[in-house]
C-alpha cells in the first residue's frame, strides 16, 4: 500500500462500497458486468482489490484474485479517463501485483491493452469472443434440467473444476445462489453433464459459466436458462478455441460484439476446454 501525500496517488485495498463505483466504470467501458457480481467476487479473496485515490476520490482500480497456492486472476484494470496517461495506472497495477506471490496470474485482456500485457509477462492462450443475441424460446425444458440444488455445491465444484485452472467453491457458493442468479445443471442417472448460471446486468441477461460435456448438453442448458428471457438481450463470452461453443452461439441467432485475450504469466493446470462453452467472467476468470 501506499501512503496518502496531498496531489498524488494513494493506493489501499478497496471495499465492496468502492466497489460499486469501479462497477460503474465497468459499465461505462462496455463490459456490463452483471448486477451483483461485487459479492460473489469478494466472497472468493476479499483482499484482492485495489483502488488508487487523488485526495480522497477513486481514480484507478484493479483485482487480484488469488484462488489458491499457484494461480491468480487479474481484472477490472481501469484508471478514470480524465486522468490516464499520468501512471495512475501502472502504480496501481504494480502495487496489486504483489498479491499474487509467485502464482501464475491470467486475465482477459481488452484489445487495446494486449501489446502491454505482453510486455508485462503475459502470454496468449486464446481469443474469448462476446456474443449477444434477443434469443428465441428453445424447446421444452428437458425432465434432465434440474436446479443446482439438485446435485449439490460439491459435486458442482469437482465438475467445476475440471474446466478452469482452480478449484473455487467459495466463488461458487456465492455465484450459484446470488439473488437473481439462475444455477442450472443437466442431471443423467446421478452424473452431472453440465452447468450454466445465467444473471442480470444492465439491460441485458449474462450466461456464464456454461460447462456442459456436449453440445447437446449445452443446448439444452443454455435454452432452459433463457426461456424466460422474454426478448431481453442475451450475452455469452465463448472462447474461440471451442468450435462447438461457437456454433451454438451462432445457431441462436447471436452475434460476436467484443473480443478479449486470456492470458497467462506461466503455466495453469490442464483443462477440459472442449467442456467450456461460456466462460464464466472476464474479470474472475
Amino acid at each position: 500500500m501506499t501512503d496518502s501525500v496531498p496531489g498524488r496517488l494513494s493506493i489501499s485495498r478497496a471495499t465492496l462500497d468502492d466497489w460499486q463505483v469501479v462497477s460503474g466504470w465497468a459499465k461505462d467501458e462496455g463490459w456490463n458486468p452483471g448486477l451483483r457480481d461485487g459479492p460473489c467476487f469478494f466472497a472468493q479473496d476479499p483482499e484482492g482489490f485495489f483502488i488508487g485515490r487523488i485526495e480522497g476520490q477513486a481514480v484507478s482500480a484493479i483485482s487480484v484474485v488469488n484462488y489458491d497456492e499457484v494461480y491468480a486472476f487479474l481484472g477490472f484494470y481501469l484508471v478514470r479517463p480524465d486522468l490516464r496517461g499520468h501512471g495512475h495506472g501502472l502504480a496501481t497495477w504494480q502495487t496489486a501485483l504483489a498479491h499474487a506471490g509467485t502464482r501464475t496470474v491470467g486475465l482477459d485482456g481488452v484489445v487495446a491493452q494486449q501489446a502491454n500485457y505482453r510486455r508485462s509477462g503475459f502470454e496468449l492462450a486464446h481469443r474469448t469472443v462476446r456474443y449477444m443475441g434477443s434469443v428465441p424460446p428453445g424447446a421444452a425444458r428437458s425432465a434432465q434440467i434440474l436446479p443446482v440444488e439438485a446435485a449439490g455445491l460439491r459435486a458442482i465444484t469437482a465438475y467445476d473444476a475440471a474446466s478452469h485452472p482452480a478449484d473455487r467453491p467459495r466463488f461458487l457458493a456465492s455465484w450459484l445462489t446470488a439473488p437473481g442468479h439462475r444455477a442450472l445443471a443437466r442431471i443423467v442417472d446421478g452424473r452431472i453433464t453440465g452447468y450454466g448460471v445465467l444473471r442480470p446486468a444492465d439491460g441485458a441477461l449474462r450466461i456464464g459459466p456454461l460447462f456442459a460435456d456436449t453440445r447437446a448438453d449445452a443446448e439444452e442448458l443454455f435454452d432452459a436458462l433463457t426461456a424466460e428471457a422474454d426478448g431481453t438481450p442475451v450475452l455469452i463470452d465463448v472462447p474461440e478455441t471451442q468450435p462447438q461453443a461457437v456454433a451454438l452461439a451462432e445457431a441462436r441467432g447471436m452475434k460476436p460484439t467484443f473480443e478479449t485475450a486470456r492470458m497467462y504469466t506461466g503455466p495453469v493446470r490442464e483443462l477440459a476446454q472442449e467442456r467450456v462453452f461460456g466462460v464464466t467472467t472476464l474479470e474472475l476468470g
